[in-house]
């Protein structure tokens, strides 16, 4: 099969390269010359762990290109995937499908055959319809499909959802264009991989239900660590005996600093949004976001609580500030909230993060980046874990306590339990869902 894919970011990247791998041509549209350059080049410009060698090995087996010429992609293609972002949209919520109705009409303009346009950017429901119209008005003789086809990617672990994927969701109107990507998903299908065929409304909602679903499982066990907290119970119990109920599951049922990167806000944003416009209010999505603002903001108060009330002039170590470990991503990451605060308050702030540079060295002005969490925590006033990356899973706890001007702690992930940080020689040791301790000495 033939695959024109519109937009390489996180989304349209990584499903063009999958699909290349699963034998089929694919060209990878963008407008961004020096995005292509890079990536024509082999550079790929988001970390996500094998993608470069995916992306190699298949521009090198003559099955992947990158181009900023649309048309020559649309022609003879197969399928034509709408991969472009839609952020939440400034002062209403709503998702912003410019850059989609966009695509829609170039493609219209491009189009010289069959082909099935197949929307993969999460949009709001009814979306898909907007495009079907955009494109026959442009092009009245075009001769197309729609299909929506939403992305269930974890960032991180983008390849093996792709390739291992609890379901594909395809919401088509005709058998014609559900042929063409049952024969795009054949790979998977072969392999057991179920694939739910539904109508396009169905299909985007399922999406947008998908994320928010997951949203209030964060939400939900944070606020129970905020309730352990207060009555002495440890959210980790809690938790774990929560995950073993089958009807629950223990997947995102991890107390920490709140929710964030490029799914989660936005589209619980967005599905806010809708309900309010059809005049059926999400009202547990509009608390699941407000107490997801709330929690990040907890987590401030905390390390004032650490610092005895006051940040100022005090030096703190901060252990990564993306949204999530192995990621580059730093949209909508509790850093975003807690990092500003400590530096109004007058902290000095020294940040650690694998991958959070790149992005971070923008959106966190006045920290100082550090190489490791060892020349950070060199005679700081506190260190908090923000994110859990594997770098700092095992950390040498009693070398960082004994260089620090003052051993405090606040996990934030609960990584490390509160014997082994007192043992290591902290004085203070905070987390999420358990009482504090402090050693008194």
């Amino acid at each position: 099969m033939k695959i024109a894919m519109i937009g390489t970011g996180y989304v349209g990247l990584v499903s063009g390269v999958c699909f290349s791998d699963f034998g089929h041509d694919v060209v990878c549209v963008d407008k961004d010359a020096a995005k292509l350059a890079k990536l024509r080049a082999g550079e790929v410009p988001i970390y996500e762990p094998g993608l470069d060698d995916l992306m190699a090995k298949n521009v090198a087996a003559g099955r992947l290109a990158f181009s900023d010429d649309l048309s020559q992609a649309v022609d003879s293609a197969d399928a034509i995937f709408i991969a472009v972002g839609t952020p939440t949209r400034r002062g209403d919520g709503h998702a912003d499908l410019t850059y989609v109705m966009a695509a829609a009409k170039e493609i219209a303009d491009a189009l010289t055959g069959y082909a099935v346009v197949v929307t993969k950017s999460t949009v709001p429901v009814g979306t898909n319809r907007l495009v079907k119209q955009a494109i026959a008005t442009a092009n009245p003789d075009a001769e197309f499909d729609v299909a929506s086809n939403p992305e269930f990617l974890r960032e991180g672990a983008a390849i093996d959802d792709f390739m291992r994927p609890d379901r594909i969701v395809v919401g088509t109107e005709t058998d014609r264009a559900a042929t063409v990507l049952s024969a795009i998903y054949r790979p998977l299908f072969l392999r057991d991989f179920p694939i739910m065929t539904t109508d396009l409304e169905s299909a985007e909602m399922i999406k947008y239900a998908a994320n928010a679903f997951l949203a209030t499982k964060i939400t939900f066990i944070n606020e129970i660590a905020m309730l352990c907290e207060r009555t002495g119970a440890d959210v980790k119990m809690v938790s774990k005996g929560m995950g073993l109920d089958g009807r629950i599951g223990n997947k995102f049922l991890h107390a920490g600093p709140g929710y964030g990167g490029s799914c989660f806000p936005k589209d619980t944003k967005a599905l806010a949004r809708m309900g309010q416009d059809h005049g059926t209010p999400m009202q547990l999505t509009e608390a699941v976001i407000k107490v997801n603002d709330e929690i990040k903001r907890r987590m401030v108060d905390k390390i004032f609580d650490l610092c005895d009330g006051s940040v100022n002039a005090k030096t703190i170590a901060v252990l990564g500030v993306t949204f999530k470990p192995n990621t580059d991503d730093m949209r909508d990451a509790p850093s975003l909230t807690i990092v500003p605060a400590l530096i109004g308050n007058g902290a000095k702030v020294r940040v650690v993060d694998p991958q959070g540079h790149r992005e971070g060295a923008d959106l966190l002005p006045g920290v100082t980046w550090m190489e490791t969490p060892y020349a950070a925590a060199k005679g700081a006033d506190a260190i908090v874990i923000l994110t859990e990356w594997n770098e700092f899973r095992a950390l040498d706890l009693t070398q960082l306590a004994g260089t620090m001007a003052t051993p405090v702690m606040a996990d934030l992930r609960n990584i490390y339990s509160t014997n082994e940080a007192i043992a290591a020689g902290f004085k203070r040791y905070v987390c999420v869902g358990r009482v504090p301790v402090e050693t008194g000495a």
